[in-house]
């Protein structure tokens, strides 16, 4: 038997080895899995792009155009895990903590050797990598958050030194201004602060 799939009847059933959630996963058309959490909603169609071997082809260490597509059936959690510590000779000393891991269970649709830029599906993305505050329906196909959405800018500021010592030549005002060092009025900070030093 030539070819990497399982002997189905008569017929060699392809599958592929994809990785998501830092776990790898064997896969064939029809399965069904149940992966770290996705941020995806009930009946969303996704795709894994990082493919390590799908048919006679290995990747190095992803297989160029290969994907997986996937449809989401439900956002479960898997079963409780008791975590118990007690420690010897210590009266009382006990602590009980239980752990239901979030999954997101899935049924294959589709495995493509090629092809999987022009697919136009959107790419799995681990919950863990989408702030909370976003809305998920908001990333696009490609699985890149797009430009449209607004995004909080970042502060332009200069971290001040706690504390300045009596040697210190550091001038709080110009440690305090911006980047480009330039005045309110235009003005170069650096000037004032020599014209002030030779006063």
């Amino acid at each position: 038997m030539r070819g990497n799939g399982k002997r189905v009847g008569m017929e060699i059933r392809m599958f592929a080895v994809l990785k998501t959630g830092g776990k790898q996963y064997k896969v064939g058309s029809g399965d069904i899995l149940r992966v770290e959490k996705l941020a995806a909603v009930s009946g969303e169609t996704v795709q894994f792009n990082e493919i390590l071997m799908v048919g006679d082809r290995v990747g190095e260490p992803f297989v160029e155009g290969a994907a997986v597509q996937a449809q989401v059936i439900d956002q479960i959690k898997d079963r409780k895990v008791i975590h118990f510590v007690r420690r010897r000779r210590k009266h009382g000393s006990k602590r009980t903590k239980g752990h239901r891991q979030r999954l997101t269970l899935l049924r294959v649709t589709d495995i493509l050797e090629t092809g999987a830029a022009e697919t136009g599906v959107k790419e799995a993305v681990g919950a863990g990598s989408v702030p909370r505050d976003l809305d998920i329906s908001a990333i696009p196909e490609t699985g890149a958050i797009s430009a449209d959405l607004e995004v909080p800018p970042m502060e332009d500021t200069v971290p001040v030194p706690a504390a300045a010592g009596p040697g210190d030549s550091h001038d709080a005002e110009t440690v305090s201004g911006s980047k480009d060092q330039d005045g309110a009025d235009g003005t170069d900070r650096s000037d004032q602060a020599s014209q002030q030093a030779t006063n």
